[in-house]
């Protein structure tokens, strides 16, 4: 009896017994589906960060291919202002050919005149005066002009004639109307061009300024950590090394190929070129243009925030602010009175 009732109670316990590795499976089976569950997750929502990469990237190539298009439109336009700077270069060749011309014509009168120490005199002062006038028509050299006069009045304090006042009272008029002008600072404006003109190459362009690194700091997993949070966190920093993503300030920021980069830096010294013959021609118009598009393309395609960049758009901006555009005085007083007398010379009975 005894034995047919415990019976029972250990086929029980064998079936419980029995059910135990079951339920250890079904457990099991199931974590298992819970993490494919959760790679199929991860991998979808990596799919569709791609997607959106993918995206932006063609964006962004559309964006390169318009601002392509800009820059051959820049490299003609620089074309056409490097046909431009010839022709004033022509232009000023042909005057400078037409003064030497002139040079060699009063040489010649030079050596047709008499030996006469007055006419001799005179001829020398009247071709000192022709190179004054010329190197204010050509240069808008004041300071030549004025040394040139003074050497005139000079020579004719010498004559010590009363004959002569009328004359050097139009010289010494003429040297005060000249220093009387506001005169520029020439040379100061050349040399703060030439030093921009050498300092582009090194200035940083804005599209090479890369974001700041993160540093990841690597914490280690607690003792209690469960194995797949950790492998999960693991593959997620992982996965943050590969795949950037930043939100720009500057969408505009221009992407150049190494090509339009060269192209941009001789652009920008040929602007400082033509601005520096507008100098010596002083077209203020053409100077401050020339200036004006230096500044832009620094403030558009340079490092901004740069110190390089920032002192060199403030040298521009001062060059900007500069007056060059002075009324071309003459000496045409000086001239008149210096051929009068020798014709009045000429007429007298000797």
């Amino acid at each position: 009896m005894m034995n047919s009732d415990q019976n029972p109670e250990i086929k029980r316990a064998q079936h419980e017994a029995s059910r135990a590795p079951h339920l250890r499976n079904y457990l099991f089976i199931f974590l298992f589906a819970l993490m494919v569950v959760g790679l199929m997750w991860q991998w979808y929502d990596n799919r569709n960060q791609i997607r959106s990469l993918e995206q932006t990237l063609g964006k962004r190539l559309s964006e390169v291919d318009v601002q392509n298009r800009e820059s051959h439109m820049i490299a003609a336009d620089s074309k056409n202002s490097l046909r431009e700077v010839e022709t004033k270069l022509r232009v000023l060749e042909n005057k400078v050919l037409e003064s030497q011309n002139q040079q060699v014509a009063l040489e010649a009168l030079y050596q047709e005149l008499s030996r006469n120490r007055d006419e001799w005199a005179l001829a020398d002062i009247e071709q000192i005066l022709l190179i004054a006038s010329q190197q204010l028509e050509l240069a808008g050299n004041v300071s030549a002009a004025i040394v040139a006069l003074q050497i005139v009045d000079n020579r004719l304090q010498r004559f010590d004639r009363p004959q002569l006042l009328k004359l050097r009272k139009a010289v010494n008029d003429d040297i005060d109307h000249l220093r009387r002008l506001p005169v520029p600072d020439t040379d100061g404006i050349i040399f703060r061009l030439d030093n921009i003109a050498a300092s582009i190459e090194t200035l940083p362009l804005a599209m090479e300024v890369r974001p700041r690194e993160e540093t990841v700091s690597n914490t280690r997993a607690s003792a209690g950590e469960n194995m797949w949070v950790r492998l999960t966190r693991e593959i997620w920093q992982e996965m943050k090394q590969i795949v950037r993503i930043q939100s720009l300030d500057k969408p505009e920021v221009p992407l150049l190929s190494p090509e339009q980069v060269f192209f941009l830096r001789e652009n920008v010294r040929l602007r400082l070129l033509s601005a520096r013959l507008a100098l010596f021609a002083h077209d203020e118009k053409s100077f401050k243009a020339d200036l004006s598009a230096v500044q832009d393309w620094l403030k558009r395609y340079f490092d901004a925030n740069n110190t390089s960049v920032l002192n060199t758009i403030v040298v521009i901006r001062e060059l900007n602010d500069s007056n060059i555009d002075i009324e071309i005085p003459d000496i045409s007083g000086s001239l008149d009175a210096t051929r009068n007398y020798r014709l009045s010379r000429g007429r007298s009975p000797s």
